[in-house]
């Protein structure tokens, strides 16, 4: 098999793994006429997958081989699927290739598991080291690592990469006992606080360290080893058990609680080919992908409990309005805000309202009263706002209590599988 064909199945095998953004790392170029590449990302085009993701990086696997026999994927030993593998020469040479045309910048890579989880994970990692080491490569990386394979070798991926993701697979452990029980769930989140760990120790050793040496300064002491820069980051499959929202956003606090993780990412589960009978007939709406990700930006950036943001009987956050909607119209009595004396907690609270526009509210109302002309200026959905908020020039009466108002207030149906996960 010729390497064009190679790259055409294995770059469509990775398109199921959603954890590919590149933000979060050290900056690096090579401007000093040194190293190839930059993990700034400038003047990077970005290409986009067929369900509307953008992607940045060369995304593939180094196999889609795979000895595990999990139901809901569809590289699993029992799928009849082209197989296809690359040498770890071949990865290196299509990254920096794909680097110097200006399509990436920079590498995603996975794999199925071949032999066995460390004899994977050597040769993925092979091909961070030869890349920054043989070829001084200063563009972004992000492994994907195995669980399984040995804490030395996870320690070597991320004094490579910039970004480590372990994959939970599944919400809960139960889920994944399910549908793939091969996988050991309690061995994951082990692996994912061992992470957790050395990024910690990273930190805390370069914080220590000397500064740089100045004009009749000792020489400083050499900086640490950088170890994932960028954090780790997960990826749950939604839909391919009846797990509920309220149980997936409760899973997701507890790994950003517990594991500091940068992301979880969600990926609505696609039906495969020949799929065992515990899986759904049908992909659930992407729509619900979205609701999550606006969810989870609630919970990370506006102060929301994971607890509060589902509020239905049946645990599934609302697909015909945005969470933080939803959470204002079954909270009308937290409301109107009047944004000229409330806290930036509540403020942050009100429908249509990003972090960005409530900043320069705060800054505007210190040397004056707010009025409707504000909010103009900042360009803000002024049918989402101005029911939730009290102006100098405006109340809005009873249209706040109005039963019509969740109707007027919904949007036209969402552009499903856009990775615009800001609450709108």
């Amino acid at each position: 098999m010729d390497l064009q064909h190679k790259l055409a199945v294995l770059a469509d095998a990775a398109k199921y793994d959603a954890s590919c953004a590149s933000s979060g790392s050290t900056r690096r170029d090579s401007s000093d006429g040194r190293g190839l590449g930059s993990s700034d990302g400038s003047g990077i085009c970005h290409s986009f997958t067929p369900d509307g993701r953008c992607v940045s990086l060369l995304k593939v696997l180094l196999t889609n081989y795979c000895t595990y026999d999990c139901l809901y994927c569809v590289n699993r030993v029992s799928s009849n699927v082209q197989r296809a593998r690359f040498t770890v020469d071949e990865v290196v040479q299509l990254t920096l290739d794909f680097y110097r045309r200006n399509l990436i910048e920079g590498l995603f890579l996975s794999s199925g598991i071949i032999r066995n989880a460390d004899y994977t994970m050597e040769q993925v990692v092979e091909v961070a080291r030869v890349l920054r080491e043989e070829h001084h490569f200063r563009g972004y990386i992000h492994l994907k690592t195995i669980p399984d394979a040995s804490a030395e070798l996870l320690a070597r991926a991320g004094r490579h990469a910039d970004r480590l993701s372990i994959n939970l697979e599944l919400p809960t452990p139960e889920g994944l006992q399910k549908l793939a029980p091969e996988k050991d769930a309690p061995g994951i989140r082990r692996s994912m606080a061992r992470m957790h760990l050395l990024i910690d120790e990273s930190k805390a050793a370069s914080r220590t360290a000397a500064p740089r040496a100045g004009a009749g300064l000792a020489p400083a002491a050499a900086m640490p080893p950088r170890f994932a820069p960028a954090g780790q980051s997960t990826q749950m499959i939604i839909g391919a058990d009846a797990t509920d929202d309220r149980t997936i956003l409760a899973t997701s606090h507890a790994l950003y609680a517990s594991f500091g993780m940068r992301r979880v990412y969600y990926s609505a589960f696609s039906p495969i080919p020949d799929a065992a009978k515990a899986l759904p007939l049908k992909a659930p709406p992407l729509v619900r992908e979205h609701r999550l990700y606006q969810a989870d930006w609630l919970m990370r950036h506006y102060g929301f409990d994971a607890g509060e943001i589902v509020a239905s009987p049946d645990g599934l956050l609302a697909l015909d309005v945005d969470p933080k909607l939803a959470w204002a119209l079954a909270h009308r009595e937290r409301f109107p805000v009047d944004l000229n004396r409330a806290p930036r907690e509540l403020m942050l609270r009100v429908p249509g309202l990003g972090i960005t526009a409530v900043e320069r509210l705060l800054q505007s109302r210190r040397v004056r009263l707010l009025r409707s002309d504000d909010l103009k200026r900042l360009r803000v959905p002024l049918r989402k706002v101005l029911p939730f908020v009290v102006l100098a020039d405006h109340h809005p009466g009873p249209e706040l209590d109005a039963t019509s108002l969740a109707a007027r207030l919904r949007p036209a149906p969402v552009q499903a599988g856009l990775f615009d996960d800001a609450p709108a």
